[in-house]
């Protein structure tokens, strides 16, 4: 008898659809609710999404969403989507399939938590940059990348991303 996770393993997914998403709750949260389903800039979706929920989250419940509260969703985030990453790729064939949105969407909210409040403009670059930075994979990212596979490298390289965005952005601010 097979466990549930080996039966849906399978030869790689050239782009996963709605209906393999809605297969396992990692799938779900791995795409990011569907952000990361479009074949163009799946990634540039998810950190929209992860921007935009953001935004709302905090100024529809800003007594629950607070930046402490924010800190802990993000941290519980990171390793929930280590293991969401880990099955959804397992499940895909690909270690890092580019529907996988979930490590942009903690990347956004990570930077987005130290960027609030601040005007549309700001949080518009802090996107920009943050999605230069994740596309690019300038030095230690890329290395990062290379080194750690499975969930763990699909969330700790965006994460990096995040940090050099937020550095950017402080000597950016400082000038």
């Amino acid at each position: 008898m097979t466990s549930p996770a080996s039966s849906e393993q399978r030869a790689p997914t050239v782009h996963p659809n709605s209906t393999f998403m809605r297969r396992h709750p990692a799938h779900l949260l791995a795409m990011g609710f569907g952000s990361g389903l479009p074949r163009i800039m799946p990634g540039t979706f998810g950190t929209l999404f992860g921007w935009l929920s953001f935004v709302v989250l905090t100024w529809r419940f800003p007594d629950i969403f607070t930046p402490w509260a924010w800190a802990f969703f993000i941290s519980i985030g990171f390793i929930v989507g280590i293991w969401a990453c880990n099955v959804t790729g397992r499940n895909l064939g690909v270690s890092d399939h580019g529907s996988m949105v979930w490590d942009e969407i903690i990347a956004i909210w990570l930077v987005m938590l130290f960027v609030m409040p601040a005007s549309l403009g700001m949080q518009f670059a802090a996107f920009l940059i943050f999605r230069l930075f994740d596309m690019i994979k300038p030095p230690p990212i890329r290395q990062i990348e290379r080194r750690f596979k499975d969930g763990f490298g699909v969330m700790i390289d965006d994460l990096i991303a995040a940090f050099l965005t937020l550095l950017v952005i402080a000597i950016w601010m400082r000038l």
